[in-house]
């Protein structure tokens, strides 16, 4: 199933490029290339078109990634996860903190002499 519903993702990813690469940024787009009179659709029609399209791309892709996430192949949680985990484990107890010189232990000193 994961798999099937990444196939659809890249479809969709690669449709949406095409798709806003068809646009242009002012609005002339796919319209501007035909420039005959008998257009089946218009040049407000045909960006109409690209916006609803590239709107229904975008919900798709993103449906689609919340799919992808839930269906995710999880393996069961197993004893051995990790080398690190495991060392963690075997340690029997945390290094002590080392015992660091200070004034009152250099004061002791001073008047033990």
């Amino acid at each position: 199933m994961y798999t099937f519903v990444s196939v659809l993702i890249l479809i969709v990813c690669v449709l949406l490029i095409l798709i806003v690469l068809v646009q242009n940024s002012k609005g002339g787009g796919l319209a501007s290339n035909f420039s005959s009179s008998n257009q089946i659709m218009g040049v407000k029609k045909t960006t109409d078109f690209l916006e609803k399209a590239t709107w229904t791309l975008a919900g798709g892709l993103l449906f689609l990634c919340l799919v992808a996430a839930i269906t995710i192949p999880r393996e069961e949680i197993r004893e051995d996860r990790s080398q690190i985990e495991q060392q963690l484990n075997e340690t029997e107890t945390a290094p002590e903190m080392p015992a660091f010189p200070t004034d009152a232990a250099a004061t002791e000193q001073d008047t033990a002499q």
